[in-house]
């Protein structure tokens, strides 16, 4: 999305008054390519932002009290559907104006950049709480499951239904 498109969103509305109406989805997408915080802050860089919250997930070396080497993550059909409809829930919000997330999906090593969002609201004080309720929100309901593989060889499943 080039800066003309981000100032209009991404369906042609005019930015908006932070009270006026629901904040835009400028990205919300599943990848299989390497994550950018400088493209999610980016998105939500609009008209009317005075406030910019990121949350980045890294893959870390242990869980659980053991050491990881790696991790899959793997994603149902649905879940680039349930991403943009957790976005557009965080975008109704009081004083947002904007938000962006992307996830990532396939093989990921420690340090690799697992989930990137941001959230671009009116106030400091708006960014942050709606930031929280977004990777708490995405975490619970959108349908991506993480494989992770231990050091010593074991393997374990996280978030399976």
């Amino acid at each position: 999305m080039n800066a003309a498109d981000r100032l209009h969103g991404l369906h042609g509305e005019e930015p908006r008054d932070e009270n006026s109406r629901p904040g835009r989805v400028c990205l919300a997408e599943l990848r299989e390519t390497p994550l950018s915080v400088d493209e999610v802050t980016a998105a939500v860089s609009v008209p009317g932002v005075g406030g910019v919250v990121t949350f980045t997930g890294v893959v870390r070396d242990h869980d659980g009290g053991r050491d990881v080497t790696a991790l899959e993550y793997s994603a149902h059909p649905s879940a680039p559907a349930v991403l943009r409809e957790v976005a557009q829930e965080i975008a109704a919000h009081e004083g947002v104006v904007a938000v962006a997330a992307t996830h990532r999906v396939g093989d990921l090593r420690v340090g690799d950049l697992a989930v990137v969002l941001a959230v671009g609201t009116g106030h400091r004080g708006e960014a942050f709480t709606a930031g929280r309720e977004f990777i708490d929100t995405l975490k619970a309901r959108v349908p991506i499951w993480k494989h992770q593989i231990f050091t010593d060889g074991d393997d374990e499943w996280v978030g399976t239904p």
